[in-house]
């Protein structure tokens, strides 16, 4: 099976600090890897190498074979930010932010066609939000608003789905919609890269999982990498940036 994400002895600094050390990861074509760690271990900023707006100061990375920008350019990658990282007082509609989706497909002007219409309400419509379209992005809850980035991936038509703490804040419900979604889109053929806290979580949506605190401490099925022993290498290990430690 063909490789959708290649991070080989990747190594991330900011400064003094080092973000992570060494690290290699190869995620396969079609597959749900789930991406575990303690707040500071690394995981958004694996995610934004992976995307090439981080540079590594050794290593390679590749998604689909192409370097991260170029993969980010072409629309073979798509990115569900943390909630945390999203202005949501900003006057967008639901469908404006899905359309952002289809700016890798239009011109220059980022004029719409016929085809971006169409890929945007068929993005709406797979996460249920095609009533809430025309609403402003922060008036969604917690859910929608996760919905609603999921959908923009969708229209965007990527193949490799980087998704940054997908259930924090969303309540049980909003939880099942997403997992269903998600696990639709692996049966699709895409690969997602999901990094999340709920470890019960873990086992039911990703064919693998990952343990990363700076370096890879653990790569393989789901119950090897939750195995208490292997979850202490990570927990005992102190965090690199200052963030509130993360208890299992």
């Amino acid at each position: 099976m063909s490789a959708a994400i290649e991070v080989t002895d990747a190594t991330v600094r900011y400064g003094d600090v080092l973000a992570l050390d060494g690290v290699t990861l190869t995620v396969a074509q079609g597959r749900v890897c789930g991406l575990l760690g303690t707040n500071g271990s690394g995981k958004s900023t694996l995610f934004k190498t992976v995307l090439g707006l981080v540079p590594t100061d050794r290593g390679r990375v590749r998604v689909l074979g192409r370097t991260g920008p170029v993969a980010r350019r072409r629309g073979l990658v798509g990115y569900v930010p943390q909630s945390e990282q999203v202005d949501w007082a900003f006057p967008v509609r639901v469908r404006d932010v899905v359309m952002m989706g289809r700016y890798g497909h239009m011109g220059r002007r980022r004029k719409a066609r016929t085809a971006d219409r169409e890929a945007v309400a068929h993005a709406l419509e797979r996460t249920h939000l095609s009533e809430l379209a025309d609403r402003q992005i922060g008036a969604l809850s917690g859910g929608q608003r996760k919905r609603a980035f999921v959908a923009r991936a969708i229209a965007q038509d990527a193949a490799v789905l980087l998704l940054d703490e997908p259930f924090a804040g969303v309540d049980k419900r909003s939880e099942a919609h997403i997992t269903e979604l998600l696990l639709r889109l692996r049966q699709e053929g895409r690969t997602l890269l999901v990094s999340t806290h709920d470890l019960a979580q873990v086992p039911a949506l990703c064919d693998e999982a990952v343990l990363l605190q700076q370096r890879v401490l653990a790569h393989g099925p789901p119950e090897e990498v939750l195995r208490p022993e292997t979850l202490m290498a990570a927990f005992g290990a102190p965090a690199q940036e200052e963030e509130p430690a993360w208890t299992p």
